[in-house]
């Protein structure tokens, strides 16, 4: 579906969402100002769409408690940004995880009537969770 949409969306949407929309701009007197809706070009109404877009995307894939918490939000960077922090916490949250799974990772042992399954599972989300951290094992 990605190679169909038309004048590279599929990467302006990702760059919606790192960054900030695109909001066409002209040079006056040595400063970039808004430009006027009226003197848009299709180019720029099209760039302009694109956080509409990735907005929309962003909203169709959450919950309802997932959209009330970013449905005041203007831009879809911002509506990702709050997801983020919401679900992967601030960066001192994120090293603070990332020490205890660490030390679960060097304290892991076989639990008293737990199956080889269970155990394999319950290495298996200490492992992904510190990847996902951006821990990796050889």
């Amino acid at each position: 579906m990605a190679d169909k949409l038309p004048f590279g969306e599929d990467k302006g949407i990702w760059e919606a969402i790192e960054n900030d929309p695109f909001i066409p701009q002209v040079k006056k007197d040595d400063v970039l100002v808004d430009k006027p809706s009226s003197e848009w070009t299709e180019a720029d109404s099209k760039k302009e769409k694109i956080d509409w877009i990735a907005k929309n995307i962003i909203t169709s894939a959450l919950s309802c408690d997932e959209f009330f918490r970013v449905s005041q939000c203007t831009s879809a960077k911002e509506m990702w940004d709050i997801l983020e922090i919401t679900h992967e916490g601030t960066n001192d949250v994120k090293r603070a995880r990332k020490h205890v799974l660490i030390q679960e990772y060097e304290l892991f042992r076989m639990q008293k009537g737990e199956t080889i399954c269970d155990v394999q599972k319950r290495f298996s989300h200490i492992v992904n969770q510190l990847m996902s951290l951006g821990n990796n094992f050889d």
